[in-house]
């Protein structure tokens, strides 16, 4: 039992809940739309901040599986961004300085860029050519008066990596590769 009383089974019961309820709100048109964005790009640079900024990074490790020329931005090796690229960020309550900042410096080297956020009316999307809605509670509005089980941003968290594993399948298959194609990409410098 945590401290409130609640037996973690009935915890775990709930916060999977929560994630499938948010899931089943991204619809297939949001899924289809990153992978055209990532398939028509010559490189992309993906970016976010703290817990977001994990789960970004997961995706382009999962790009890279897919031998698709994908870095995380801050990352000594990452090359400039340029016509034919693709920025992607993350930016779950609607904005993030750094990421508004990033958004500029690629709008002007010619880049596209695509923002995933549960916000879609915040700063960070009505900037970015294309905008993912991942509809789940972040730290924007975990103070409502009915707040889910999962604090702070955690819910926002987990859909974007379940969400990014999933593109990462549908990519997989558009890409006609398979499971042993990307595990054959792994690093072995573990």
């Amino acid at each position: 039992m945590d401290g409130s009383g609640r037996p973690f089974q009935a915890m775990a019961q709930t916060a999977l809940s929560e994630i499938g309820a948010a899931l089943s709100r991204v619809s297939d048109e949001m899924a289809e739309r990153i992978c055209a964005e990532v398939l028509s790009a010559r490189r992309i640079a993906c970016y976010g901040v703290g817990r977001e900024g994990l789960m970004v990074k997961a995706l382009a490790m999962r790009l890279m599986h897919l031998g698709l020329d994908a870095h995380v931005v801050g990352d000594m090796t990452t090359p400039p961004i340029g016509k034919g690229d693709l920025l992607l960020v993350s930016a779950g309550p609607g904005s993030f300085s750094t990421v508004l900042a990033l958004l500029g410096v690629s709008r002007e080297a010619g880049a596209r860029t695509l923002v995933v956020t549960a916000q879609p009316a915040g700063p960070a999307a009505q900037s970015a050519d294309v905008v993912i809605h991942l509809p789940a509670q972040t730290m924007a509005d975990d103070c409502t008066t009915s707040p889910g089980l999962l604090p702070m941003g955690s819910l926002y968290e987990i859909v974007q990596l379940v969400f990014f594993d999933l593109v990462s399948i549908l990519l997989r298959e558009k890409m006609e590769q398979s499971p042993d194609q990307m595990r054959a990409r792994h690093t072995n410098l573990e």
